[in-house]
């Protein structure tokens, strides 16, 4: 009998409020990447062929100019998901990038790391199905980096 007092009590103890995130759809979350590569990652690629080389044909022979492109795209998406916790194509679906145990904004370094985990996770495309078969909706980048894609709270 003393036993099951105790476990009641524990029960009873470890019953702290947890912050409820409503997570974004996927197929929201899929928009905002094209959303991002249209207004990011294109303008970046447009410049590097025309404007730092000399047109199409010397940007599709360079193995340094997509590196580059690729490179620079990723430190702004690091840089706009550390400052802001989310990009111009995740703002316009509102959704935000949140660390998955303090529901704060990543760092750049882990905002970086999360950029280069999602390119491999596109490449073996198995991550890119994880968020079908999860209640959280996590791809494979998001459980490597220990975050979660979330809907904004709208302020009333």
């Amino acid at each position: 009998m003393r036993f099951r007092n105790i476990k009641k009590q524990q029960k009873k103890g470890s019953d702290e409020p947890k912050v409820k995130y409503v997570y974004a759809r996927y197929i929201d979350r899929i928009k905002a990447f094209i959303t991002d590569m249209f207004m990011i990652y294109a303008p970046i690629l447009y410049v590097t062929a025309y404007f730092i080389m000399d047109g199409k044909n010397d940007f599709q022979s360079s193995e340094l100019a997509p590196l580059l492109g690729v490179t620079l795209y990723g430190l702004i998406y690091a840089l706009l998901l550390s400052k802001f916790g989310q990009t111009p194509g995740k703002r316009a679906y509102e959704i935000k990038v949140l660390d998955d145990k303090t529901g704060n904004y990543i760092g750049f370094f882990k905002s970086l790391f999360r950029f280069v985990a999602f390119l491999f996770t596109a490449s073996t495309l198995l991550g890119l199905f994880l968020p079908f078969y999860r209640k959280d909706r996590k791809a494979l980048h998001d459980l490597i980096c220990g975050t979660i894609v979330v809907v904004k709270k709208k302020s009333h």
